[in-house]
């Protein structure tokens, strides 16, 4: 097998828990170079720039990019009009119009952009889409709580505008619901808290409508100390499922279903080979709309400052 010669932008703590592991244990990639203004990869070539990196590395086709969402989209533009072809870590970018218009330069100029949901790859995703599909939904509480300090330390650009705040773990549940669901629905009413010092939201809690009644609410907390939760439950005219761990674990009335090991980065970097042996792209806009919604039709609670 012949592997694709691919570069990471951006290396922080995502790119060092996530994207290089499965990058190393993926036989179609071969990482060859790194781009980033503070840190390095080792026994690859590397670039304090993207745009020094795009003059030099000619002969690299792919990327990923795992800078944050505010300051992604120059970087993609860029490395598409190269022609290369891009991966993009969740969220795909600051804004709607940025993320289509991303996709229709990778269309005009053949090349793939993969929008990655890594959420969407946890175990228990699939099997919950397949057991709801024939099921009325009359319930589905997400509780997403989880504590910033913990996952996200040192990171203060989190909390600028552009970079969706408690939206960051928040839309990986939008995500599993976008996948899940077997219609449309859409948001309602949103509650967003905004610490005084900060530009992002800090905690939301969404209600959604559903045009078949069932009724659907999400409440995001990225300042809890206590059990890290990353729950799903769906209630249902036949029986009751619940999604746990982030999706890792799926239940029914009780009884363990499905139940597997972290490895949505695995499947996100298999997905984008695959993409790759066969021209195609996929952007999925749909957790990201969501988010969207939420900022404009919410209601804003300013709270205590944020302080690590």
């Amino acid at each position: 097998m012949t592997r694709i010669d691919l570069a990471i932008v951006g290396v922080g703590k995502i790119a060092r828990d996530q994207h290089l592991p499965s990058i190393a244990g993926n036989p179609s990639f071969r990482l060859v170079a790194a781009v980033s203004r503070n840190a390095g990869v080792e026994n690859v070539a590397n670039y304090d720039t993207l745009a020094e990196f795009l003059t030099a590395g000619a002969d690299v086709p792919a990327l990923s990019l795992c800078v944050p969402p505010a300051v992604r989209f120059q970087m993609a533009w860029d490395a598409l009009r190269a022609g290369k072809h891009v991966l993009l870590e969740k969220p795909p970018g600051a804004t709607l119009s940025e993320v289509e218009t991303l996709s229709a330069l990778a269309a005009e100029r053949g090349l793939t952009i993969y929008a990655t949901w890594h959420s969407r790859h946890a175990t228990g995703v699939e099997p919950a889409r397949d057991w709801i599909a024939s099921r009325q939904i009359k319930q589905l509480r997400i509780v997403w709580k989880e504590d910033v300090r913990r996952w996200h330390p040192g990171q203060a650009w989190i909390w600028t505008a552009g970079n969706v705040g408690v939206f960051d773990p928040g839309i990986n549940a939008l995500s599993i619901l976008t996948r899940i669901m077997p219609h449309g629905i859409h948001i309602a009413s949103a509650d967003l808290e905004f610490p005084e010092n900060c530009e992002t939201p800090i905690a939301a809690r969404l209600q959604f409508a559903d045009p078949m009644g069932g009724d659907i609410s999400a409440e995001f907390d990225w300042r809890h100390e206590g059990r890290q939760t990353w729950d799903i439950t769906v209630v249902t005219d036949d029986g009751t499922l619940v999604l746990s761990d982030g999706g890792a674990k799926m239940a029914v009335d009780g009884a363990t279903v499905v139940q597997g090991e972290n490895r949505e980065y695995d499947a996100i970097y298999a997905r984008f080979a695959d993409l790759l042996a066969t021209g195609k792209s996929d952007v999925d806009i749909a957790p990201l709309r969501h988010v969207a919604d939420a900022f404009m039709i919410g209601r804003r609670h300013i709270t205590k400052p944020f302080y690590e």
